[in-house]
């Protein structure tokens, strides 16, 4: 049996007719910059989002950087991030000049540890924004954070590249309710890679915000500071989404409250397999939490590196995110982070492992893999 970690090519087959109706509207009409399939996918998404303002740009990593801009965060001031995450959020920080701040993990969530990002923040007034990530398609949790940064007057700009589709849990004078993730702070990233939950046939992103004039700000970034075309009231970036991957994204958005739901019962499948064979001794798998996505599975054991090699013998594809935390990376040795610094963020980097997760995984799949897992700790 061969298990890729995500059947891609299985997905286009799945909507094949659509998809490619809608490349061949685009290439029909010649308008394949800031052609009409891209406003269509903004004002989708700002619905489906429940947001007043969607703004498409070149990849999740330009989101980051474009929201940081305009935000007016500059090499004076320093922002709050993960250490274990993709290099993309302490990257857009360093390109502007600013310093990244990271901060442990949460050992049940892997997001942000809220009791680190307080204490920074309320002893550093160097510290401008928090970005908190969603990491794994979880939501961080959004009511405390949100609480810090308005006492605290930071800009939050979630990075929601892992995490379209997750809700946020708030409660206020004892009525529940959820915020779709990435529509809570002042801006939200999200990534449209292959890979994502709602992913393009290249790179795309989109920053969705509540605030106009933010809005108005990002959209004369993305076209290299220019307004109207060819006056610069800045120097911006050529970041835009390109119309082809807007009509992939048209078509493909019509099916992500499924997909979501699909992979929220993959796990489900997935925890309720380990536990039928008795695995929680060797075996950490993740919680069911609610408004959890699930754009990785990922459970952690020891002999990490030995259980890739054997699953890839038995055909099971399977990731490691992240190897190394980001304190820990070469180009982040000025700052002054060892060893030791985030143990948290450093245990985990050892022991994870993301399974194959794609929404079309059989219950007959999902038995294999958690069986191939058991015999590799039998052994």
């Amino acid at each position: 049996m061969i298990i890729p970690t995500l059947n891609l090519s299985g997905q286009y087959r799945s909507m094949k007719d659509d998809l490619d109706q809608a490349i061949l509207e685009v290439l029909d009409s010649g308008a394949y910059i800031n052609g009409p399939q891209v406003k269509q996918f903004e004002d989708n998404i700002a619905s489906y989002l429940q947001v007043k303002n969607a703004i498409g740009v070149a990849s999740g990593s330009d989101a980051l950087l474009l929201s940081l801009h305009a935000l007016g965060i500059t090499q004076e001031d320093k922002v709050i991030v993960p250490t274990f995450t993709f290099f993309a959020t302490p990257g857009a920080v360093s390109r502007l000049g600013a310093v990244p701040v990271f901060v442990d993990i949460d050992k049940d969530s892997y997001n942000l540890d809220l009791y680190q990002v307080e204490q920074l923040a309320r002893n550093d007034t160097k510290i401008k924004a928090i970005i908190p990530v969603h990491l794994f398609g979880l939501s961080c949790n959004m009511q405390k954070l949100m609480d810090i940064a308005e006492q605290l007057n930071l800009y939050v700009v979630e990075d929601a590249c892992q995490a379209i589709d997750s809700d946020s849990s708030f409660s206020i004078d004892g009525s529940s309710f959820t915020k779709k993730s990435g529509t809570i702070g002042d801006t939200g990233c999200f990534s449209f890679f292959p890979s994502k939950n709602l992913g393009c046939f290249g790179d795309g992103g989109m920053i969705v915000t509540n605030n106009d004039l933010l809005a108005d700000k990002l959209r004369i970034l993305r076209v290299h500071g220019a307004q109207p075309k060819y006056y610069h009231k800045v120097v911006g970036y050529n970041s835009r989404l390109d119309t082809i991957q807007a009509a992939v994204l048209n078509v493909k958005l019509r099916f992500l409250n499924d997909f979501t739901q699909k992979r929220r019962e993959v796990a489900a499948k997935y925890n309720l397999s380990f536990e039928m064979a008795g695995l929680g001794e060797f075996v950490r798998w993740p919680n069911i939490t609610p408004g959890h996505v699930f754009n990785q599975y990922v459970i952690e054991v020891d002999r990490r590196n030995d259980l890739i090699s054997f699953l890839s013998s038995k055909g099971i594809s399977s990731a490691v995110y992240y190897p190394l935390p980001l304190h820990l990376q070469d180009c982040f040795n000025y700052l002054g982070y060892k060893w030791g610094s985030f143990p948290r963020a450093e245990e985990a980097s050892k022991r994870v492992l993301a399974l194959p997760i794609d929404p079309e995984l059989t219950t007959q799949q999902i038995d294999y893999i958690v069986q191939q897992i058991k015999e590799f700790f039998s052994v």
